[in-house]
């Protein structure tokens, strides 16, 4: 698992705007050439959203919806179902494209998207309504299932489109498993929080299962760089625009080991006021001047992408935040002493 999957390129988090997936599917292979991602469509409704959405990929777990969000169900029901059925929907839509555009052999390779094991306990309750991140079993057995569900995932994108796979996993609520920021059934309950040794053990044995080169996104403010720096995943996703001057050290830290850094640098809305590539690059080549490195790495280890999904957006600015991602990333690569 190399670093080098996933540096000095642009490409998308995962969701776009809209209901229509041959349209935004057929997008997202034209502008993201380097690395193009399965379309995430959450407008679509029940089951297309990021939780919906991993339970149909995980194996031996079935969710349905409650009041209070996703719960554990013993037999597959509607949420679960349809999820499944946008999903495959999904991939036969995207390998007919793939086939119509002459893509097939082409050595290209695609970006699959799945909320990560940490985000799946936090966010997926059991049948008694508790988070499943308390039970330490549920944990373990959803890592497993997930683990399983992303290889066999996986192995069929690689098989029907004839491409290499990387995968993105969304971390959204690591933070606040690490902190212990969670509440329980009521706001009085407490989740106590995960030990970092134990998350990492986490993150690397589902790596280890998927056995192909892993960007973690957080789109936290408080991303645990050192946690990830020592972690099996080959880069790091992060909102650009939220990151400290106490993230700094980990930062350079994590790009010492040869990680790659996916700086969400694009708004995933459009700004009041018009944008151009150079103020947008600006942020990311402050950044590596300050922590002291050669511009060179913008080329060899920093990648573009907006700094969130883009579901939010309308279909004009996420076209347009694709441009831009994608000439952020060529300055970066072409000319960043210029910059």
């Amino acid at each position: 698992m190399t670093a080098s999957d996933f540096a000095g390129l642009a490409t998308g988090i995962g969701s776009w705007p809209g209901t229509d997936i041959r349209e935004a599917a057929a997008i997202v292979l034209g502008e993201f050439d380097e690395l193009p991602h399965i379309v995430e469509l959450p407008a679509r409704g029940l089951g297309a959203d990021t939780i919906g959405r991993t339970g149909a990929i995980m194996v031996d777990v079935e969710l349905d919806v409650r009041t209070s969000g996703y719960r554990v169900v013993p037999r597959p029901m509607l949420a679960g179902r349809r999820a499944g059925d946008f999903l495959a929907e999904d991939l036969d839509v995207l390998e007919e494209l793939w086939e119509v555009s002459g893509l097939g052999g082409s050595g290209r390779t695609i970006k699959v998207q799945a909320a990560g094991p940490f985000t799946m306990a936090a966010q997926v309750e059991l049948r008694h309504g508790h988070r499943a991140l308390t039970d330490r079993g549920a944990v373990r057995h959803f890592t497993e299932a997930l683990g399983e569900g992303l290889r066999v995932h996986c192995a069929e994108v690689a098989r029907r489109l004839g491409v290499d796979v990387v995968v993105q996993l969304d971390e959204p609520s690591l933070a606040a498993v690490l902190a212990g920021s969670l509440t329980g059934i009521t706001g009085l309950d407490t989740v106590r929080s995960v030990p970092e040794p134990d998350a990492l053990e986490v993150l690397d044995s589902l790596m280890e299962t998927i056995a192909l080169p892993v960007v973690v996104h957080c789109c936290d403010s408080d991303v645990p760089f050192d946690l990830l720096r020592r972690s099996r995943a080959a880069a790091v996703a992060v909102d650009a625009t939220g990151l400290r001057r106490t993230d700094f050290d980990g930062i350079g830290e994590l790009l010492q080991t040869g990680k790659t850094l996916m700086l969400g640098l694009i708004p995933p809305v459009a700004p009041e006021r018009p944008t151009g590539w150079r103020e947008l690059a600006e942020p990311g080549v402050v950044l590596i001047d300050r922590l002291g490195f050669d511009r060179s790495v913008l080329a060899s280890q920093i990648s573009v992408t907006p700094s969130c999904g883009l579901a939010g957006s309308t279909p004009e600015w996420a076209r347009r935040a694709t441009g831009l991602a994608r000439d952020v990333a060529a300055a970066f690569a072409d000319s960043p002493d210029s910059l």
